[in-house]
C-alpha cells in the first residue's frame, strides 16, 4: 500500500498548496491512503466543516487534529457526522468524536488511523501509550486491518520517539506532528513500523512555526501581547511522510520525506518517482 501522511496544513497558505498538490501526487503516485493533520487549517486554530470538506474532496482519506481540535466551536458538533475526522484518542471518555477511524482506503484496503496526544508540555490528557496500547489490542495488524497509522501529536521529540518504539511491529508508521518543523529521522524501526518524529507543517515558511513573525517576536523580546497571532499567508510548502507497505504483513518497505513547494529545498520520494 502506497501511503503518504501530510503534516500540519495551516492556514489558507497550507489549504491553497495543499489543493494545488495533492490531487496530482494522488494520480502521479497511485497513492493508496492519504492522512492530513488539519488542526491549524482554519486560520491556524482548529478546523470547520467546510475546510474537512475541502480536503476529503483534494484526496485525503482521514483527517487527524491535536491539541486544536475544539478552537473553532462548531468542530464539537460537526465532528459527530464527519466519520473520517480523527481527534486525540486520549481525551477523556464522552469527549466527542472518535479517536480512532476505520477506513477504506483508495484500492479498497483496510486502513485504522489513530491519533493520540502527548502530555509532556501539553495539556494532561489520559495516558498516551495506554490509549494506543489498547487500540492495537483491539485491532491487529493484517488480521484486523491492512494499515495502522498512528498521529503522535507532541511537543517532546523524546515521546514521540518512545511512541515509535512502542507500536514497532504493531503499526505500518508512527509519525510526530504538533511543531512544525520537518525532522530528517524518517527510518524504519526494528520491528518493520515506519517512523518520523515530525512531518512539519504544511504552509508558509517565512513565518514563526506558520504565524506572521511580528506578535510573536513581539511576545519574545518584550513580553507583550499586542495582537492575535495571524497565519503567514505566502507561498506555502507541502511536507509530508510518504511509506510504502508489504501486502502480506502492513508493515513498511520503504519511507521518504517529501518538501514540495514554498521555501523548503525539494524532496521527493525517490521509489515513486
Amino acid at each position: 500500500m502506497r501511503i503518504l501522511f501530510v503534516g500540519d496544513v495551516v492556514g489558507r497558505s497550507g489549504r491553497r498548496v495543499l489543493h494545488d498538490r495533492l490531487p496530482g501526487l494522488v494520480t502521479d503516485w497511485k497513492l493508496d491512503l492519504v492522512v492530513v493533520n488539519g488542526e491549524n487549517a482554519a486560520g491556524g486554530f482548529g478546523i470547520t466543516e467546510a475546510i474537512y470538506q475541502e480536503m476529503l474532496d483534494a484526496g485525503a482519506d482521514a483527517i487527524t487534529l491535536g491539541n486544536h481540535s475544539w478552537d473553532q466551536r462548531e468542530a464539537l458538533v460537526f465532528i459527530e457526522r464527519a466519520p473520517r475526522l480523527v481527534r486525540p484518542v486520549n481525551y477523556p471518555r464522552g469527549t466527542p468524536g472518535r479517536g480512532a477511524a476505520m477506513v477504506e482506503a483508495k484500492n479498497g484496503a483496510r486502513a485504522l488511523v489513530v491519533n493520540v496526544m502527548g502530555r509532556v508540555f501539553m495539556d494532561p490528557l489520559d495516558d498516551p501509550f495506554g490509549a494506543i496500547d489498547a487500540e492495537l489490542a483491539a485491532c491487529a495488524l493484517k488480521s484486523d486491518a491492512d494499515a495502522i497509522v498512528i498521529d503522535v501529536h507532541c511537543e517532546a521529540t523524546s515521546e514521540k520517539q518512545a511512541m515509535g518504539y512502542f507500536a514497532d511491529g504493531k503499526a505500518s508508521m508512527v509519525v510526530g506532528t504538533h511543531t512544525h518543523v520537518p525532522t530528517s529521522d524518517h527510518r524504519i524501526l526494528p520491528g518493520g513500523t515506519a517512523f518520523m518524529s515530525d512531518v512539519g507543517m504544511t504552509g508558509d515558511y517565512e513565518s514563526i512555526i506558520g504565524m506572521e513573525r511580528e506578535e510573536p517576536m513581539t511576545r519574545f523580546t518584550r513580553k507583550i501581547s499586542s495582537s492575535r497571532f495571524e497565519p503567514a499567508n505566502g507561498p506555502g510548502t507541502l511536507c509530508a511522510v510518504a511509506v510504502e507497505t508489504d501486502d502480506a504483513t502492513g508493515l513498511a518497505r520503504k519511507i521518504g520525506a517529501v518538501r514540495l513547494g514554498g521555501k523548503l529545498e525539494e524532496a521527493r520520494p525517490q521509489f515513486w518517482t
